[in-house]
């Protein structure tokens, strides 16, 4: 039942991370022993579940386990405190029967504290220490994490441990049934040179038709000190019990900020707290899911998801520019990825990863009116270029003493950007967005039209901003490049009847009907439409293509790119090693597909934004028992990638770790609802469907609720005819934000 970690998902993991759907193996189990008949289970279904029906939900913030069973009623709600660093098992026992129950409680976890046990075994070293009654657990060979303590411990007193994990499990069973619970208590055996793991019993007693709870905890401190506080503040049940209020509490107030009831019951139930929880939880803060534990933070993933809560906590989006600005070079580039804490990480040359930063800074001052964060002073970083030869190099660079402010860095990083090809497009490099196409302008010379609808969206979001700061030369030099680079596009990436996706390094075209694998990507569409620079008749042209080669109505998909490579002559990299119709090689990837959604919503065509938006929403493949084992993965988080290729055709992947939920999260926001904050003022400009006669947005800025109604009378797609604030009418449509805490009444009619 889970797995968790302290600091780092990946570099230091206190139990077992494990991505084994088969066999399932488990690094933490709670078990209960009736001590009269000799009955054994787990409260969870696995590894020992007796019960023939288990009631497991997710919320926000905790997962709860019920079941009942062997006449008791078994209810277990694992979370995380607020700010400590303990995990808190709150289990709830009741008595159905006429007669006192004695319990035996078991917790066993199997240690890890770094990456792997298969590494960190021999240097796991147990002791129990009485006096605050805790089984502590200790990695005496981990430079990086030194001195870390893990620890068991429990609300009820201990009466017995083991830190062996041959005794607990025994030379010929399994966690299924564990011969430790064969007998009374464990051995009390610690110390080092074990096969390690850690487990504590204690005795409780449930009288007939009465409750008794409980805590089980497994925390994790930088010293002793800490330990013991941790120990002696949640071995007390109440403050348990307060401190998932305080959880629930917190998660409840910061979705709540935006609320939606439109006439799509799946979209409100995605918005109102799926995506932005998935989001926060999974994607900036633990790094981690079922698929991938990479720990690491990605300079263009973060940056992406921060943004899009930019509406819900903007400190998010704030925080994160000024720790991406920490991990670029002196020279402009940026480190691919790193381990927070570590600071380890990969330098590659990526097109695209350091564009993010400007990219998302201009949205951030844009939506936020933030513009001192320009002037926030960084830290670059040092360590040897990469040399010709060299695609990437995993390293631990220095902290240069030269700072620049936050638009220095961003300055720096477009400079870098600016290096072009034959066609007039921006060197490709390594892999742009697309990791996966590492080969197409490695040797230097290959082009990325993507990449030019996006330079090409930063230069011209960056010059203002180059002007607000008197920072004419820039301002000019970019609005001249912006304006020679939507010429090389328009004369060099159109190709018929949609714009090619890229130029090889031999100057072979990527994304073309001429090509037998990968005739069009749907990127090079989208973005010639969110970047506002495509030609009119062409951008139109490009998205009709995107329908009628990458949109699957029937099977609810939007491929990324069609046909996907396999036999044909073009290398475009590690990319054709994917199943042809899986990820991105022809499957949806999701990430993409809500920037396809994003493109027609952008050319006003609500009708199929919606469609769009509806068809790929999980709740929609998982409605009935049959799409449920057709699409295989859970309906409440996105997937980052659906399978498009028989017989796996409509299953989906790589579930909660993808950018794809913050994207999908904003663009309902801002680009359909039509909630577009700019500083403290507010305008609403829908694109929706026809047929949506109304829907409502309960919107909270500072401590000031906004009531939004929207009314489509006239059944458009766009357009709003008059905009009214506690029943006076606005002029310029235009709602003043104010923080005074009072409540107002907002009402738009569209027309």
């Amino acid at each position: 039942a889970g797995y968790t970690w302290a600091e780092n998902s990946r570099e230091y993991k206190l139990t077992p991370w494990y991505n084994d759907p088969v066999l399932d193996p488990h690094g933490e189990v709670i078990y209960l022993t009736d001590e009269e008949t000799g009955d054994r289970w787990s409260i969870t279904p696995l590894p020992a579940g007796k019960a023939k029906v288990h009631y497991i939900k997710h919320g926000f913030g905790y997962t709860s386990f019920e079941t009942i069973c062997c006449g008791l009623s078994q209810h277990l709600k694992m979370f995380v405190a607020k700010e400590d660093s303990i995990k808190i098992n709150l289990v709830t026992i009741k008595n159905l029967g006429n007669e006192n129950r004695k319990l035996t409680v078991s917790y066993y976890i199997r240690p890890v504290l770094g990456v792997t046990d298969e590494i960190t075994f021999p240097y796991l070293f147990t002791k129990y220490d009485e006096k605050i009654g805790a089984l502590m657990i200790k990695n005496v060979y981990n430079e990086d994490f030194a001195n870390r303590l893990a620890f068991l411990s429990a609300s009820e007193k201990i009466n017995s441990f083991t830190g062996d994990r041959a005794e607990f499990i025994g030379v010929a069973s399994s966690l299924t049934l564990p011969q430790a619970l064969e007998y009374e208590t464990l051995s009390n055996s610690t110390g080092i040179s074990l096969d390690p793991c850690a487990a504590i019993q204690f005795h409780v007693e449930v009288k007939a038709k009465e409750e008794k709870q409980f805590t089980i905890l497994l925390g994790h401190g930088k010293n002793e000190e800490e330990v013991k506080r941790l120990i002696l503040k949640y071995t007390n049940v109440e403050n348990c019990q307060n401190e998932l209020q305080r959880v629930q509490e917190f998660w409840q107030e910061l979705l709540r900020r935006i609320q939606i009831k439109t006439p799509d019951k799946s979209m409100d139930l995605l918005v109102n707290g799926w995506l932005p929880y998935q989001t926060i939880a999974c994607r900036l803060w633990a790094r981690s899911a079922f698929y991938q534990s990479g720990g690491a933070y990605g300079f263009r993933d973060q940056l992406q998801d921060a943004m899009n809560m930019v509406y819900l906590e903007p400190e998010f989006t704030k925080n994160q520019i000024v720790n991406a600005c920490q991990h670029q070079f002196v020279e402009g580039d940026v480190q691919h990825w790193w381990h927070p804490v570590l600071n380890k990480g990969i330098r590659t040359k990526f097109a695209d990863d350091l564009l993010w930063l400007p990219y998302v800074t201009a949205d951030y001052i844009e939506k936020t009116g933030d513009w001192p964060i320009l002037d926030i002073e960084v830290n670059y970083l040092e360590d040897l270029r990469l040399k010709e030869e060299e695609e990437e190099r995993y390293s631990t660079p220095r902290i240069s003493e030269t700072k620049g402010t936050v638009y220095e860095h961003c300055i720096r990083a477009i400079d870098y950007s600016l290096k072009f090809g034959e066609h007039g497009l921006p060197l490709m490099g390594a892999g742009d967005w697309n990791d996966g196409m590492n080969k197409v302008g490695n040797k230097g010379k290959g082009e990325s039209v993507w990449l030019g609808w996006f330079l090409y969206t930063i230069l011209q979001k960056f010059s203002p901003i180059c002007q607000t700061k008197k920072d004419e030369e820039h301002a000019k030099k970019y609005q001249e490049i912006a304006n020679k680079l939507i010429k090389a596009i328009e004369e060099n990436a159109w190709d018929g009847s949609w714009y090619r996706r890229a130029y090889f390094d031999d100057g072979t075209p990527l994304g073309s009907v001429d090509n037998s694998e990968c005739k069009i990507d749907s990127i090079s569409q989208s973005w010639s439409v969110i970047s506002k620079a495509g030609k009119e008749v062409r951008v139109k042209e490009a998205m009709k293509a995107v329908v009628n080669y990458l949109v699957n109505e029937e099977e609810g998909i939007i491929k990324l790119l069609t046909p996907p490579f396999d036999n044909g002559d073009l290398n475009p990299g590690y990319i054709k090693g994917y199943v042809p119709g899986v990820r991105e090689n022809g499957g949806q990837y999701t990430h993409a597909a809500a920037w396809v959604i994003l493109a027609f919503a952008e050319l006003g065509e609500g009708d199929r934004a919606w469609q769009l938006y509806n068809m790929i929403n999980p709740i929609n493949h998982t409605r009935t028992p049959i799409e449920c084992m057709k699409y295989k993965v859970e309906p409440y988080v996105m997937a980052a990638d659906v399978y498009a290729v028989e017989p796996h055709v409509g299953r989906g992947g790589w579930t909660w770790y993808t950018g794809a939920a913050g994207w999908m999260y904003r663009i309902a926001i801002e680009n359909l609802l039509g909630l577009k904050k700019y500083g403290e003022k507010l305008i609403i400009d829908p694109c929706i469907p026809k047929n949506w006669d109304k829907y409502v947005i309960e919107y909270k800025y500072k401590d000031t609720k906004y009531l939004i109604d929207v009314r489509n009378p006239n059944g458009v797609n766009k357009g709003v005819k008059e905009v009214y604030i506690d029943g006076e009418l606005v002029t310029d449509k235009t709602i003043d934000l104010t923080k005074e805490g009072n409540g107002h009444q907002v009402l738009v009619i569209m027309g």
